[in-house]
């Protein structure tokens, strides 16, 4: 399978404190890739310098093929990015969002107009589209947010907790929506805090204290540490910690 992220040995210290520790692990094409960890374990440190928003200390990694440390923009510009804290201007209309970040992400004015319909009618959104973003439930918005990371058909999309707060039937929903991605040869890089969602997942990574203790299928970790689900895995792995926050 094509590598889309190839990680070796990524390490990021702030002065005395080792955030991400040596962390080593790859991710295919059209692959959905758990990135777990409890607070303080370093996985949103780990994401900021795979996005190219953060410099590694040392080691290697690449994004769609781009070095994060040398080529950042280059990353940037073939990635999606969505976040449960901002993803949406709640001030502007669904469709004007839209439009605003397709600008942003460089899809081609003359193909804008389209897409966005199309987008609107595909969500069943076409009737809410002069509607405020903060006017709409979580749930859609969230769908919404999803959909604009990946309107300009990026290789990746990282998602930061996407479906916190949102309901469990929004969260099927949503990772429908994840599902027709990864088919699209879209790879997906989640972090969530919901254990249930890592069911979901092709392979499943959990870091504790800037480590990786754990990388493989659910199936195979579940069986691994005989326990009948991910939240045990979880926390097996996850009391473990000696730090937070």
């Amino acid at each position: 399978m094509e590598k889309v992220i190839e990680v070796k040995n990524l390490t990021k210290r702030f002065g005395d404190f080792t955030a991400v520790d040596n962390i080593s692990f790859d991710v295919s094409k059209g692959e959905i890739f758990g990135f777990l960890g409890a607070n303080g374990a370093g996985k949103t440190t780990a994401m900021r310098m795979l996005c190219g928003l953060s410099k590694p200390t040392s080691g290697q990694a690449s994004v769609a093929g781009f070095n994060v440390a040398g080529q950042p923009e280059d990353v940037k510009r073939s990635i999606g990015y969505m976040s449960q804290k901002f993803s949406l201007y709640d001030d502007l209309k669904v469709w004007e969002n839209i439009r605003l970040f397709a600008g942003i992400y460089g899809v081609p004015d003359r193909e804008i107009t389209s897409k966005t319909e199309t987008l609107l009618r595909q969500l069943g959104f076409w009737e809410e589209k002069d509607t405020f973003v903060s006017a709409l439930p979580l749930g859609w918005k969230q769908k919404l947010a999803f959909s604009v990371s990946i309107f300009h058909e990026p290789k990746i999309v990282f998602l930061d907790e996407p479906t916190g707060g949102v309901d469990p039937v929004a969260r099927r929903q949503f990772w429908e929506l994840i599902y027709d991605a990864s088919d699209r040869g879209i790879t997906v890089f989640v972090t969530t805090h919901y254990m249930d969602e890592a069911e979901y997942c092709d392979r499943v990574s959990l870091m504790v204290d800037g480590r990786i203790e754990a990388l493989d299928a659910p199936k195979k970790l579940k069986e691994k540490f005989n326990v009948a689900t991910m939240d045990e895995v979880f926390y097996l792995l996850a009391r473990k910690a000696t730090r937070s926050d």
